[in-house]
């Protein structure tokens, strides 16, 4: 029987969450309910099936220290870390097929830590009050179903009770179908790429995935516009990958710089660490991405800059901008853990980086790829510079062939892998 984990603070929302245990119980699923409240629950109250107690010591804490110090911030943070855990334990057992929460702002963060945490594919459903506004702080690079709860969750009412009954049957009807898809254990198809795309960097990858295709892959396209990047990143760390094209790295220049697209510090870091054969270029290093011009700093206002739309305005980045991104993209690739090639286009690295093109600047380019190469030295990262543009077809295809290359030499030194 596909189950369904409740993740709710029953020292709260008690009522609301037997009622969803009785809608998902009627469309045929098993429940675990994961009490992640930390006062005492109202007498009637459900009980979970993992109480506060056991949440707090799976966080290292115990329960009752927790409601003396009084401190609401310190409490939520050691739930959420208790109730990841205990999320993850399910479903490593084969116990959780599906996730729901239904919360306000507290709540919300403490089942969006632990659903973040689960892998992609497996169904995640939140029903929040926080849901008409900025999301990005509960979906992260997860795939996440939010819901909007349009009243507060505060009793089951004419209104809760289609939003809640619908989340319900949509966490119902997500766990059966991973349930049934997990017994029937279908194999896998092409192999997966993780490749990462710009519009500026869009003839190389396009160019790319063709060849890709003709070798039997199948290429996942991730945008770099930050939450793109960290979605590569999280696929890359979940195994679901055979290697990572990854062309377009445009976002450590936002990071360095402080654009509006970084992916965070841990850019570049994620298929290292898992041992994935790996091809990475600097594409679109020479940008840095603000929005409308009115909306670059002013510290920036002497800057080589280029309205790529009304609502985007790129930065050319310097030749100092330039070492420092060679420096840190050799220093996180040179402590990778499999196969890895950089291919340095020493025609340009974008579009608009091309002989008369506005952001055309070699001894910048010239600065990045002097720093890459004092950082890789001595590493076993190999290090290509191909005399073409990054858009070049006869650079994307190189890059294509050199990531097959990888993965099939990897998989023949290590068949487990």
């Amino acid at each position: 029987m596909a189950t369904v984990v409740l993740v709710g603070t029953l020292d709260t929302k008690g009522a609301e969450y037997a009622w969803l245990s009785a809608r998902l119980r009627e469309s045929g699923c098993d429940v675990v309910l994961v009490d992640a409240g930390v006062m005492p629950s109202p007498v009637g109250s459900p009980t979970g099936d993992i109480d506060a107690a056991a949440v707090a010591r799976r966080a290292g804490h115990g329960l009752e220290a927790l409601r003396a110090a009084g401190d609401r911030g310190a409490a939520v943070t050691a739930m959420a870390e208790g109730v990841e855990r205990i999320v993850g334990d399910l479903h490593r057992e084969g116990q959780l097929h599906a996730v729901l929460a239904v919360a306000g702002s507290g709540g919300s963060f403490i089942a969006a830590r632990a659903m973040q945490a689960l892998p992609i594919g497996v169904p995640k459903v939140l029903v929040s009050t926080m849901a008409s506004g900025d999301v990005s702080p509960y979906v992260g690079s997860s795939d996440i179903t939010m819901m909007y709860s349009v009243v507060d969750v505060a009793g089951i009412n004419s209104v809760s009770s289609q939003i809640l009954g619908n989340a319900a049957a949509a966490a119902a009807g997500m766990a059966i179908h991973h349930e049934q898809s997990l017994k029937r254990s279908e194999p896998h198809g092409r192999p997966l790429i993780g490749a990462s795309m710009f519009g500026v960097t869009t003839p190389a990858v396009d160019a790319a995935r063709r060849r890709l295709d003709e070798l039997g892959y199948e290429v996942l396209v991730f945008h770099a516009t930050g939450a793109g990047g960290r979605a590569l990143e999280k696929l890359a760390s979940g195994g679901f990958l055979a290697g990572v094209l990854d062309l377009t790295t445009t976002e450590l220049a936002d990071e360095l710089v402080g654009g509006v697209l970084s992916a965070g510090p841990d850019r570049l870091t994620a298929a290292g660490r898992a041992g994935l054969p790996q091809v990475v270029a600097p594409g679109a290093l020479d940008m840095v991405n603000f929005g409308a011009a009115d909306t670059v700093p002013e510290r920036f206002a002497d800057r080589r800059l280029l309205v790529h739309n009304p609502t985007v305005t790129l930065m050319r980045t310097t030749p100092d901008e330039m070492a420092e991104l060679g420096a840190s993209m050799g220093h996180k690739l040179a402590s990778a853990h499999g196969p890895t090639a950089v291919l340095w286009p020493l025609g340009g690295v974008s579009a608009v980086d091309a002989p008369g093109g506005p952001f055309h600047d070699p001894e910048a380019d010239a600065a990045g790829l002097t720093s890459l190469r004092t950082a890789l030295r001595g590493s076993a990262v190999d290090l290509r510079e191909i005399g073409a543009h990054l858009n070049d077809p006869s650079f994307a295809v190189a890059a294509a062939d050199h990531l097959h290359q990888l993965i099939t030499t990897q998989s023949r030194s290590h068949p487990d892998v």
